[in-house]
């Protein structure tokens, strides 16, 4: 099986606690960032692509419905397609001036896909599949079929606030079919919402890293690579 480690948003504890424990274990992440929170902390964030961490694309303004109240301002149901498209190059190219990579890999903002609303409402993955290797979903509910999935909307399970006993079951559900578990998390901290448990992820790493466990840990883009490489073009 395959595990893909990915955490949104750019936030500091990423960078603070989460890259420095990856690197201990020699285990690489992917962060979704928003530019605007990679330019707070710019240092660490080339430092975490320095030592072989994925930075994917995020969105520059991180559009969601209109039902946040906090996302009224930036709706996905006043979007069109143009304009989110114009947005995904945005995002690239000012990640790219900050941090020299073009992302390869795209998350979902709140895992949703659309723009519009009503008869208008329109899927944006396929502006997804044109620009990027994989875009990576929110809350879903199982882990990716390698010989059947579309790269371009994967399946993506919550991390945040696991115990390492709660993972464990989402790693063995996923080793008995063969499946590749993405992951999401938030913050990376002690606990409180939207974060990630360090003991989880330290108990992770420790039981990752033991061949006996037949586990490959990987960012997103080297494994969609490998999956893309490996199963026919649909």
């Amino acid at each position: 099986m395959a595990i893909s480690l990915s955490f949104d948003d750019a936030r500091p504890s990423q960078v603070d606690v989460g890259v420095p424990l990856f690197d201990s274990y020699g285990v690489k992440a992917t962060f979704y960032v928003t530019p605007s929170r990679v330019e707070e902390r710019l240092s660490e964030w080339r430092k975490a692509v320095a030592t072989g961490h994925e930075i994917g694309n995020h969105s520059v303004r991180h559009p969601c419905s209109g039902n946040f109240p906090w996302a009224r301002e930036k709706a996905l149901e006043d979007y069109t397609l143009a304009q989110m498209d114009a947005e995904l190059e945005q995002a690239n190219e000012q990640v790219v001036k900050m941090l020299n990579v073009r992302p390869v890999t795209f998350a979902y903002p709140c895992g949703q896909k659309f723009v519009g609303r009503g008869k208008d409402v329109r899927s944006y993955v396929s502006l997804v599949a044109a620009r990027f290797l994989a875009g990576r979903g929110w809350r879903d509910e199982g882990a990716n079929d390698p010989v059947f999935c579309d790269l371009a909307q994967l399946m993506a399970m919550e991390l945040d606030g696991l115990s390492f006993a709660q993972l464990k079951d989402l790693i063995d559900a996923a080793a008995e079919r063969g499946f590749w578990l993405v992951l999401c998390g938030h913050e990376i901290g002690e606990g409180g919402r939207q974060t990630t448990r360090i003991e989880t992820l330290r108990a992770f790493c420790e039981y990752a890293r033991d061949p006996e466990n037949g586990i490959w840990v990987d960012t997103v883009a080297n494994v969609a690579r490998y999956v893309s490489a490996r199963t026919p073009a649909r």
